[in-house]
C-alpha cells in the first residue's frame, strides 16, 4: 500500500488591483498568450445592460476574450457574494478539468475572500427590514445610520465607512436577525484555499494621483460613450428600481440623482469621479492587509495617461511563466 503520495493542488492566478489600473488588458494579454479560462470577479459586471458604467469589456472584446460571469442576470436580480462564490467554483473546475488555468480577474475583493476563505453561515436578506432602514437613512443619512452600527457593533463599524450602505444595512441586518454582532458569527464555510493552490497578483498604483487622473479620464469617457442614456434605458426596464442594489454601483447611484434632477450635470461628474476614487481607496487597503500576495507596481505615461500601463508587457511575462507552469 503506498502511503503518504503528495497530490498537487490544481493552481488558480488571480489578478486584483484597484479600479482603472488595467486589470482587463492584463487578462486579455494572457489570454492571447496561454491557455486560460477568464473569470470575472465584478459583482456590476454580473448584470445585462450595465455596460459603460461599469467599464465591462466591449461585446467585441468579450467575443475574442470571453469572460466567465461576465452578463448573466437582470439588473434587478440579487446576486450575492454567495452565488458568485458557486458560480466561480463551477467555472473553476471547468477550467481544471478542460486543462485550462483559471484566472480570475477582477476588484471586487469581497468575492475574493469569499472564494479563497469561505463564507460565514450568515442569514440571509430581510427586504422589509433593509427598506425600513433605506426610508430611515434617505431622511437622515447614512452616516446617522453607521453611528447606531457603531453604538451596536463597534468593532465591525470601525471597518466601515460611514457613506458605505451596503455593508452598514448588512451589518445591522445580521444583528436584528440573530441578536448577534457580525465578529461573533466566526464560524466560517471551507473555502477553496484547501482545494486550490491560488496565486494572488495584485497590480498597485506607483503614484495614487495618476491613477486618479486616469479615474477621473474614464469616467468622462464614460459620459461621452452614453452612460447617462444607458441609465435611462434601464430606468424603462419592468422591473427596475432606483433602490435595486446594482443601482447602488459607483457611478449608477450618482447617474440616478442627476436624472432624478437631483444635482446638475457638473455636480454629478464630480459625485461619480469622487465616487470612484473612493472605491479605488477601499480597494487599495483591502490589499494593504491582504497577506501572501504578490504586487506588481504600475504606472501611466505622463503623455497619455490613459493608454496602457507602463509595465503591462514586464508582467505579462512574469504571469505567463505561472500560467506554464501549472498547465
Amino acid at each position: 500500500m503506498i502511503t503518504n503520495v503528495h497530490v498537487q493542488k490544481p493552481k488558480v492566478l488571480c489578478i486584483a488591483g484597484p479600479t482603472a489600473i488595467g486589470k482587463t488588458q492584463l487578462a486579455m494579454r494572457l489570454k492571447d498568450r496561454a491557455g486560460v479560462k477568464l473569470i470575472s470577479v465584478d459583482s456590476a459586471l454580473v448584470y445585462r445592460g450595465m455596460d459603460i458604467g461599469s467599464a465591462k469589456p466591449s461585446a467585441a472584446e468579450l467575443r475574442h476574450y470571453p469572460h466567465e460571469l461576465i452578463n448573466i442576470r437582470d439588473h434587478w436580480d440579487t446576486y450575492t457574494a454567495a452565488d458568485f462564490v458557486r458560480d466561480a467554483r463551477a467555472k473553476i473546475v471547468e477550467a481544471v478539468s478542460d486543462k485550462l488555468t483559471p484566472v480570475l480577474v477582477g476588484g471586487t475583493m469581497m468575492y475574493f475572500k469569499a472564494l479563497i476563505d469561505g463564507l460565514s453561515p450568515l442569514p440571509p436578506a430581510d427586504q422589509a427590514f433593509r427598506t425600513a432602514l433605506e426610508v430611515r437613512a434617505a431622511k437622515s443619512g447614512w452616516p446617522q445610520i453607521h453611528r447606531e452600527l457603531a453604538a451596536k457593533d463597534p468593532l465591525t463599524a470601525a471597518k466601515i465607512h460611514p457613506n458605505h450602505s451596503q455593508r452598514i444595512e448588512r451589518a445591522l441586518e445580521i444583528i436584528h436577525l440573530t441578536g448577534k454582532p457580525v465578529g461573533e458569527l466566526r464560524d466560517r464555510k471551507e473555502g477553496l484555499s484547501n482545494d486550490y493552490s491560488f496565486i494572488v497578483s495584485a497590480l498597485v498604483p506607483v503614484d495614487r494621483l495618476s491613477l486618479h487622473a486616469r479615474i477621473n479620464e474614464r469616467f468622462v469617457r464614460m459620459l461621452e460613450a452614453g452612460f447617462v442614456d444607458e441609465v435611462a434605458q434601464l430606468r424603462k426596464l419592468p422591473h427596475h428600481r432606483d433602490d435595486l442594489p446594482s443601482m447602488r454601483a459607483v457611478g449608477y447611484r450618482q447617474c440616478l440623482g442627476y436624472l432624478n434632477n437631483e444635482t446638475t450635470k457638473d455636480e454629478f461628474v464630480d459625485k461619480g469621479q469622487a465616487a470612484t476614487r473612493q472605491l479605488c481607496k477601499r480597494q487599495l487597503t483591502w490589499l494593504r492587509n491582504w497577506k501572501n500576495m504578490n504586487r506588481h507596481p504600475v504606472s501611466f505615461s505622463s503623455s497619455n495617461p490613459y493608454g496602457t500601463p507602463v509595465e503591462l508587457d514586464q508582467i505579462t511575462a512574469c504571469l505567463l511563466k505561472f500560467c506554464e507552469k501549472s498547465s
